[in-house]
């Protein structure tokens, strides 16, 4: 195609566009024409009015044990073998791990060696106490001699007394070896494997029991300042927006901030059945004042076409579908964020039924 001709052509489809607009235009129905060619759908309708609404400052928490132990031997030795993997429910009492007792066991032996050279030196003095003794009393040998003889089967006795006290403690430090849960509860952490040297203080295991939850978090100090112990505040599992909150009671605040990132702990008691478990991570709600807000009933949000709306209610009582920005959720409503203003009158029943440009008709409330 030359290029005069590419023009024309170019020429005759912009005219023609403007054609098919202006006839667009000229048969655009007006707002009773278009009522009165669509439905009439009964719905209630409520006029939108500013509210104060509650202010409230999520921070993430994770659910713990009240009750946490953890486990270490008491030995310096080598881990033999662990009986437990994390997740495990253990009893009191049951056996989690077992140090290898050789040195424990070298140690039981030198205290019976150290016993029996004790006890036979300790025999040898008793002999020489009753010969000497019966000497003394016929005046055969000076007192100064039998003081002596005297002193070392004391010493003998004390001897065997102290080398009995290392067996005995050598003994019991045997029974250390194997280690036993000292509570009902779940195994979090296991801290170490088979074949790792285990030393008293460094946690091989650590227990969780299961008698009380708390939720521990980290609040800025704005938020310090505002709460206190006994105040109840919402609790939702991270990820999940559609499970109710749980209602938890803050039970401690520490007043000493985090010296790194300025924040203080908030330990919060969960209640019975919260179907919360150790390690869940959630979003603590905490009150911080109110403000000035638009809600609306949960039953007034449509959804058409992915987006979330409301219908609109003119004065002629024509549904104009819009889109609006919703903010928190609660008993009393959901906020908008942004797509109504105060005055507007929107559908809060049937929605589901009702379509841009309907008759709307029944009865308004505030």
């Amino acid at each position: 195609m030359n290029p005069m001709a590419k023009s024309h052509f170019l020429r005759m489809a912009l005219l023609g566009l403007a054609v098919s607009l202006v006839n667009a235009c000229g048969k655009h129905e007006s707002p009773e024409e278009s009522a009165a060619a669509g439905r009439t759908v009964a719905a209630a309708v409520q006029t939108v009015q500013q509210t104060p609404l509650s202010v409230r400052v999520e921070a993430p928490g994770a659910v713990v044990s009240e009750d946490q132990v953890q486990v270490a031997s008491r030995l310096m030795g080598y881990i033999r073998e662990i009986k437990v993997e994390e997740g495990q429910a253990v009893k009191a009492g049951q056996l989690l791990f077992v140090v290898d007792p050789a040195d424990i066991q070298g140690q039981m032996s030198q205290a019976r060696a150290g016993l029996a050279q004790a006890e036979a030196a300790l025999a040898d003095a008793r002999l020489d106490y009753e010969r000497f003794g019966a000497l003394y009393k016929d005046e055969a040998i000076p007192k100064l001699q039998w003081d002596k003889v005297r002193l070392q089967y004391q010493v003998a006795q004390q001897q065997v007394a102290a080398a009995r006290a290392g067996l005995g403690l050598a003994s019991g430090q045997m029974r250390y070896a194997s280690v036993v849960a000292p509570i009902d509860g779940v195994v979090t952490q296991k801290l170490a494997n088979a074949g790792d040297l285990a030393a008293p203080g460094r946690p091989v295991l650590v227990i969780e029991g299961l008698k009380k939850l708390q939720v521990r978090t980290q609040v800025s100090g704005g938020v310090y300042a505002r709460i206190k112990t006994g105040e109840k505040v919402a609790i939702t599992p991270d990820g999940d927006a559609t499970q109710a909150p749980i209602e938890g009671v803050i039970a401690q605040v520490v007043p000493a901030a985090d010296p790194v990132s300025h924040t203080h702990l908030v330990k919060i008691d969960l209640p019975a059945g919260s179907g919360l478990s150790s390690g869940n991570f959630v979003r603590v709600g905490f009150a911080a004042g109110s403000r000035e807000g638009i809600r609306v009933p949960a039953a007034a949000l449509a959804e058409r076409a992915g987006i979330t709306g409301v219908f609109v209610v003119d004065a002629q009582g024509i549904a104009r579908y819009r889109m609006v920005r919703t903010g928190a959720a609660g008993q009393d409503g959901v906020e908008i964020v942004s797509g109504l203003n105060p005055g507007d009158k929107v559908a809060v029943s049937n929605v589901s039924q009702l379509e841009n440009g309907d008759k709307v008709s029944g009865a308004a409330h505030d």
